[in-house]
């Protein structure tokens, strides 16, 4: 089985989930909150990704191995497709959040393995 990092990281890095991607050049994660509690938390059946239902348990998770949420400033996103989601979120008025933690980073994979639960 996986663990929640290695979810994650399956999720963020599949196209499958326009609710989450990696932000500032993949250092950090954003979440489109309403739609990720549609898309990944109301799952049901099979292709259910995470065992929790609700926001709040899964950013529990998150601060459990050690992520911090960024002020929401932290940078607007430099990449045009991370800034064109960012846009589109805020037309929607959804909470974007972002999260960082220094051995979740899409340039190296092999950091995951220092996600530990606290």
């Amino acid at each position: 089985t996986l663990y929640f990092p290695q979810k994650l990281w399956k999720i963020v890095e599949s196209d499958q989930f326009p609710s989450i991607w990696w932000s500032e050049g993949g250092k950090c994660i954003a979440i489109n909150e309403e739609l990720f509690k549609e898309e990944v938390l109301g799952r049901a059946g099979p292709p259910r990704v995470f065992a929790m239902k609700t926001m709040k348990s899964f950013l529990r998770q998150l601060n459990l191995y050690g992520f911090t949420k960024l002020p929401r400033d932290c940078g607007r996103s430099a990449s045009l497709p991370e800034f064109l989601a960012e846009e589109a979120a805020a037309s929607a008025h959804s909470q974007i959040l972002h999260y960082y933690n220094p051995s979740f980073n899409r340039e190296h994979p092999h950091l995951l393995q220092k996600c530990k639960r606290r």
